[in-house]
């Protein structure tokens, strides 16, 4: 099945410079994309995926709708209070490049 009829959205984690971590959960299905996600210490589970990032961006397809996401810095300081948490840019109905 390709990824915009299963999988129609998109999310993205962009990195800041500074160490963080994030989670999100969908209210539909979610895998990761662009990247091994044993490589980027990524732990991605039917509905949910957490992780770290530093630099650089982290990809997901899901199904269904956003339901949380939760980001803290290095020093466990969430967004927004803290500058140094990663941008997260949600995309619904993407198809593939």
């Amino acid at each position: 099945m390709p990824p915009e009829a299963g999988l129609p959205n998109r999310v993205t984690i962009i990195g800041r410079g500074v160490p963080s971590n994030y989670e999100i959960s969908v209210d539909g299905a979610i895998e990761m994309v662009d990247a091994d996600p044993l490589e980027e210490a990524v732990v991605v589970s039917d509905r949910a995926a957490e992780g770290a990032i530093e630099t650089g961006v982290q990809r997901f397809r899901f199904s269904g709708r956003m339901a949380n996401v939760h980001l803290v810095d290095w020093n466990g300081v969430p967004a927004p209070e803290s500058p140094s948490t990663p941008h997260v840019h949600v995309d619904y109905g993407v198809p593939e490049r």
